[in-house]
């Protein structure tokens, strides 16, 4: 056998055991995250035990924002994902899906808390994926994010993360306590919503708070109102003699500002941060920042 021969005999011998003892892909770790929201309380229970990746940005919309490709490669990397869940990461839930398709443990935090149904509009019926302006919910889903961070993240220190969590429900309990007394100064008669689009049903049931309506009717924002639908809003917010329209802060309010015209009485647009965090040092940076910010704007709103 010639040397040309003997080079390319070992080139293709060398070829064939690469290929029957191909290294592993990539070892799964780390927490990966679809929202802001979701991604400040994992980030609280797990500290610094194992990364957390969060791939909605901050002042996002969670039922808009996409994914990178390399975002998605690393769903498939994770140890666990945690979504949201219940339709409301529109623009990531096929990524998430083929993740979980591809064995990827998952968690849908909405989905463990109890969900309540939209009351009306075009998603009456339909479950609500907004349980986070409910505190006490918060604290289910903290719970649950914990146990399946111990269960499924590799090397995870079990000890410090339970530590974390119990720490944080500590502070959820106290920030429910802290609303149900804010909320107890609004005159039983103004304890009535109308908002952008319908995200804050857990936090009326809570609260003792009546929505009468949204500019969207819908429970997400990629829908769009009719000018009936305007129209018969405008009615109710007559009839109830509303005081403010709840707009999101993150989101342009012009809607809001064209209903409060065709109601033909004062109405204040207040805006509330309420799908997605602000940037540190914008108002709301954290969940519990976040929501005691709402909660006194809420009673500004409908306080005399």
């Amino acid at each position: 056998m010639t040397l040309l021969a003997r080079v390319i005999v070992a080139l293709i011998a060398g070829l064939l055991a690469l290929t029957g003892c191909a290294a592993p892909g990539p070892e799964r770790g780390g927490v990966v995250v679809t929202t802001d929201i979701l991604g400040d309380l994992t980030q609280v229970i797990v500290g610094d035990a194992a990364p957390v990746t969060v791939l909605m940005p901050r002042a996002g919309d969670p039922h808009s924002f996409a994914v990178s490709a390399q975002q998605a490669a690393g769903l498939e990397r994770a140890g666990l994902i945690v979504a949201n869940g219940l339709g409301l990461e529109e623009g990531v839930l096929r990524n998430v899906e083929a993740a979980a398709d591809a064995g990827v443990p998952t968690v849908y935090a909405a989905a463990e808390i109890d969900p309540i149904s939209f009351g009306s509009g075009a998603t009456a019926g339909q479950p609500d994926p907004h349980f986070w302006t409910d505190p006490q919910r918060v604290r289910r889903a903290v719970e649950v994010i914990r146990d399946r961070v111990v269960e499924h993240v590799p090397g995870i220190d079990a000890d410090v993360v339970r530590a974390n969590a119990d720490r944080y429900v500590a502070e959820l309990d106290r920030l429910a306590g802290w609303m149900t007394e804010r909320f107890a100064t609004v005159p039983a008669e103004r304890r009535k919503l109308v908002t952008n689009h319908h995200v804050f049903g857990y936090l009326a049931q809570r609260f003792g708070f009546e929505v009468l309506g949204a500019v969207i009717p819908s429970g997400t924002t990629l829908a769009s109102p009719s000018p009936s639908d305007l129209a018969d809003l405008a009615g109710t917010i007559r009839a109830a003699g509303v005081p403010a329209v709840f707009a999101d802060s993150a989101q342009p309010d012009r809607l809001a500002r064209v209903l409060a015209e065709q109601a033909d009485v004062r109405v204040r647009v207040v805006g509330l941060f309420s799908e997605s965090l602000t940037p540190p040092g914008q108002g709301a940076g954290t969940y519990l920042e976040m929501m005691r910010a709402n909660t006194d704007a809420i009673v500004s709103g409908l306080t005399p």
